[in-house]
Order: structure tokens, then C-alpha cells, then sequence
């Protein structure tokens, strides 16, 4: 009966062992750098589409009296210049874009990145970023999208809503609303 006890201590060995590896000490001193409240600078991966095997015979484009028609997801459609300078989200109360505006205004002491207008034609500044939104680049014509009519230029991208009327154009220079 010698060999529990001595099958005990192997195990009671290997227990020290492993377990003494999870310990360590780092001396030093924590620090970080104070927060600055600025949204980081990195670009935002596109996610992939996948593609289909081409259908035998041409498919008709969706059209609309508005142009071509965007479909939503969720509620949202999610575009971006040809240029990809651009990207703006859409649902039927406001449109929402993110650019490196040359002259924009000021908020908290940074440039905005974004704009937002609401259907009845409200605009604010903002700052923020929207993310890894699965944006379909735009062509230079018309779409129809959620209630807006979007018409895409080398000038730049007019959004009208199709209920009121009002609207933006945007660029990279600005923004004129109407």
C-alpha cells in the first residue's frame, strides 16, 4: 500500500508546479496618458460582400421616379461617395454624414467630422464616427433611399426628402442646405 502515498506526493508535486507558475511580481510604477476625448485616427475596415454567380439573362434595375432605390437594413441605408471621402447613414427622420470637412466649425475646441439633417430641414455639427457600417458606394446618378431622394456629383451629394422638400448638399468643402 506504498504506492497511494507515493502516487499522492507525484500529484500533490505536479499541483505545486503548475500552479506556481501563475504567480509573479512586477515592480513599478502604473501610468497612462490622460484622456483627450478625441476620436482616434485609423480607417475604418469595409466589411466584405460577397458576390453571385451572374444570372443567365440580365436583371432589370430597380428603379424608382427618385432613381435607382437603396434597400434598407433595419430601417437604415448606408452609402459612401465614389470618392469615399463621404459616408453617411439614412433613415426616414434624418440623414447623417461623416467627412474630413476643409471649413467646418468648431465643437469643443475640434473641427466636426459630421453633420446631421433632420427631414424638416434642421442641420447640426457633430463629432463622431459611424463606425464599420456596411456602406454601398454610390455612382454618379440618382437613388432613392428611405424617403430621400439622393442625387451623387463629382460637385458633391444632394440629399432631398421626399416628404418636405429640404435638404442638403454636401462635399468636402461644406455643407448648403435648402
Amino acid at each position: 500500500m506504498k504506492t497511494v502515498p507515493a502516487a499522492m506526493g507525484a500529484v500533490a508535486a505536479v499541483f505545486t508546479m503548475v500552479f506556481a507558475g501563475c504567480q509573479s511580481t512586477i515592480t513599478g510604477t502604473a501610468t497612462r496618458v490622460p484622456d483627450s476625448h478625441i476620436e482616434p485616427n485609423f480607417p475604418t475596415p469595409r466589411p466584405s460582400r460577397p458576390t453571385a454567380a451572374p444570372p443567365s439573362e440580365p436583371a432589370p434595375s430597380v428603379t424608382a421616379p427618385g432613381g435607382e432605390v437603396l434597400q434598407s437594413q433595419n430601417g437604415f441605408v448606408f452609402i459612401q461617395t465614389k470618392t469615399g471621402k463621404t459616408r453617411c447613414q439614412l433613415n426616414e427622420q434624418e440623414v447623417g454624414c461623416e467627412a474630413e470637412f476643409t471649413n467646418a466649425p468648431e465643437i469643443d475646441g475640434t473641427p466636426a467630422n459630421g453633420v446631421r439633417l433632420n427631414s424638416s430641414g434642421q442641420i447640426d455639427w457633430v463629432l463622431g464616427n459611424l463606425g464599420d457600417i456596411p456602406a454601398v458606394t454610390l455612382d454618379y446618378r440618382t437613388y432613392s433611399a428611405v424617403g430621400w431622394t439622393i442625387d451623387a456629383s463629382a460637385e458633391g451629394t444632394r440629399f432631398t426628402n421626399d416628404g418636405t422638400g429640404r435638404g442638403m448638399l454636401i462635399s468636402i468643402e461644406g455643407v448648403e442646405t435648402f
